[in-house]
């Protein structure tokens, strides 16, 4: 099973669209009045699950839903192989994370795993998905359908984690019309037919910089509260809307900034 890296992790758009299912948790804040149970039956753990965190009004730190997303490929990678069981060392391990931390994220879950068992690795997968909403319905507008657009209509990330495309749009009546991942392009100006459904919709804006402010306003201006951006524009939204960028052009600076100083690194270890 490969490793998984977590540092600052780049935002690629699967992490990312799956990341902002939970985006809305980190608003509620408070401690959950019914703290994680555990039965004893028979000499055994039976493993009581809290209710959703979002739910429960339990706060879940931003960094740990990201972290979570990180489980949930490894968690995902040891199903595939059969695996019944996994440690919190070994999940840490294949997150590139300490044990502790990873401890420390799943509690506020809720009550898992048993000392010396670990965790049951199908039972923890379909409570991260739980908590991350992969178990809800969550329909997308994506506008814009240029190359970007339609990769994004056609990646693997919608349809499996409770993701559901409803629309895509453009303004360009050359590609109005066309079929895209079996949705077929509506012109930008038709936005408004979806008001009755928008305020439980996920918005995507994936136009040139230059029209995505204007999208992200028609968004709102329909009731859409949570939008991920993939222009390379600096978007203003009211404060009740959550906002996420992915720009990977400043993934890229951030990758060649880090080469920089390795190879800073390697020339005054060179010449020392």
């Amino acid at each position: 099973m490969p490793r998984v890296h977590l540092g600052e992790l780049p935002s690629g758009a699967d992490d990312v669209v799956v990341g902002l299912a939970v985006a809305s948790t980190s608003r509620s804040g408070g401690a959950s009045s019914s703290g994680p149970r555990r039965l004893r039956v028979a000499g055994t753990i039976e493993q009581v699950p809290v209710e959703h965190a979002a739910r429960s009004g339990r706060h879940i730190p931003e960094a740990t839903v990201v972290r979570l997303t990180v489980y949930r490929r490894v968690l995902s990678g040891l199903l595939s192989e059969e695996r019944g069981t996994v440690h919190s060392q070994e999940l840490a391990t294949l997150a590139q994370v300490n044990a502790a931390k990873v401890r420390k994220d799943l509690s506020l879950l809720g009550s898992f795993g048993t000392r010396g068992t670990g965790y049951g690795v199908a039972f923890l997968l379909g409570q991260i998905d739980r908590a991350l909403g992969a178990k809800d319905d969550w329909p997308v507008i994506v506008i814009g359908i240029g190359n970007l657009g339609t990769a994004l209509v056609n990646s693997e990330a919608f349809g499996t984690r409770g993701f559901r495309i409803l629309a895509i749009f453009d303004a360009d009546p050359g590609v109005v019309g066309r079929r895209v991942g079996g949705l077929s392009v509506r012109p930008i100006d038709s936005l408004p037919d979806l008001a009755q459904v928008a305020p439980s919709a996920i918005g995507v804006v994936a136009t040139p910089a230059s029209a995505a402010q204007e999208v992200t306003d028609a968004l709102v201006g329909i009731g859409v509260s949570a939008i991920l951006n993939f222009a390379p524009q600096v978007l203003h939204v009211p404060p009740h809307v959550l906002l996420r960028h992915v720009d990977l052009g400043t993934e890229l600076q951030v990758l060649s900034f880090f080469q920089l100083r390795r190879r800073a690194g390697e020339h005054a270890v060179s010449t020392g």
